[in-house]
């Protein structure tokens, strides 16, 4: 079976799937530019946050592969000021704006180390930027492995295992493999997956266009709902759990993710289905006390009144659009997904700064794959062989 490919890049070319157009056709639309990369970000041929992460900074390697820099000053400026203006497409996503911090501070430290030419600093940087896409899968992996061994562990009440996500938070999100939806592809590839029930999530529907173009593809089995019919969902079927994924996590455990998250989080509670968020450390944002900071995308009134273009409202509507929304830690019952472990939301500060302690000593992923392991608090941060 093919594996699905949202983003695609080789010798500094860059493509990537248009999700607009899915699942009717399968189109690619070539990324030349940071420009493009905006454009595709804003306008949501690209989406999910990690996958806005990876575009925007595939897209820096494309311009960075075409250009000759004369220093290395004009070098750290020119790759500052286009991840500056890539972190404007989406605000509430925090992996593209984590991502930026990362490499200003890679340019900074390239710039002021001597023995470092600008040709020597442009490879150094071009080989980071261009290996977050097979670090992003190696993250998912370990999300995945992680999330159905705690769901396996903790949640079954009987030996079928049956799900309910929402939106899409697989390989069409990321650079493959998904990571609530990677949750899901582990349980099914150990057998223990009975069935998944997917939102449709609306206003953009990426449940009923991409997650289930997704399960279809690798023959999971799985049925559509409508959004309105969860809570009848939870009340007549055996829910084992559900996982969704997240745009920005903050140091409660207060998650943001797409609109209609809340609602069901509310019904899981009321239900008693454990609620879990799977989520790289990339989307957890510490420098945000609570979600009260979390900035709230809204976005054109014609995504709720028009689906592929056709009229579906009364003309002149007024419409409220907000792109997502803010799930108390509370409710997140089963705990945040990462690729370290499985956290409780009050768990997740304290665990996360032991985890960012051991990365000034440790890689935690190279491109080239995974090795050794130690144990933080029971959780494995990766180490280079």
């Amino acid at each position: 079976m093919t594996t699905l490919e949202a983003i695609r890049y080789k010798d500094g070319r860059l493509s990537v799937l248009d999700q607009l157009q899915l699942p009717l056709k399968t189109d690619y639309i070539d990324v030349k530019t940071v420009d493009d990369a905006w454009n595709a970000i804003r306008d949501m041929k690209v989406r999910g946050a990690p996958a806005i992460a990876i575009v925007g900074c595939l897209s820096v390697a494309v311009e960075l592969n075409a250009k000759v820099f004369q220093s290395k000053k004009t070098l750290e400026e020119h790759l500052n000021d286009r991840f500056n203006y890539l972190v404007t497409s989406r605000p509430t996503a925090v992996n593209i704006q984590q991502a930026r911090t990362e490499f200003a501070k890679l340019a900074s430290s390239l710039s002021a180390d001597d023995a470092i030419d600008v040709d020597q600093m442009k490879f150094r940087i071009l080989n980071q930027l261009e290996g977050t896409l097979a670090v992003d899968v190696a993250i998912n992996r370990l999300i995945g492995e992680h999330g159905a061994k705690d769901i396996i562990e903790n949640c079954r009440s009987t030996s079928e295992i049956r799900i309910l996500t929402h939106c899409n938070t697989g390989s069409l999100a990321t650079a493959g493999y998904g990571t609530a939806l990677g949750v899901i592809r582990s349980l099914h590839s150990m057998k223990m997956l009975k069935h998944v029930f997917c939102t449709e999530t609306r206003p953009y529907n990426q449940g009923a266009r991409l997650t289930a173009y997704e399960l279809v593809h690798e023959a999971i089995p799985a049925t559509l709902v409508c959004d309105d019919m969860v809570a009848w969902l939870m009340k007549t079927e055996t829910i084992t759990a559900v996982i969704v994924g997240a745009d920005r996590v903050v140091s409660n455990g207060d998650t943001a993710n797409k609109i209609g998250t809340y609602q069901l989080a509310i019904l899981a509670k009321h239900h008693a289905v454990p609620f879990y968020v799977a989520a790289p450390t990339t989307s957890i944002d510490l420098s945000k006390k609570d979600g009260s900071s979390i900035p709230i995308e809204e976005r054109s009134h014609e995504e709720v009144t028009r689906i592929q273009g056709v009229q579906i409202a009364a003309p002149g509507i007024g419409c409220w659009n907000p792109a997502f929304d803010i799930t108390p830690a509370e409710l997140i019952s089963g705990g945040i997904i990462t690729e370290h472990g499985v956290f409780s939301a009050a768990e997740l500060e304290k665990n996360m700064q032991e985890i960012l302690k051991c990365s000034k000593s440790c890689v935690i992923f190279c491109a080239t794959g995974i090795s050794n392991s130690k144990s933080i608090n029971g959780y494995h941060i990766m180490k280079p062989g």
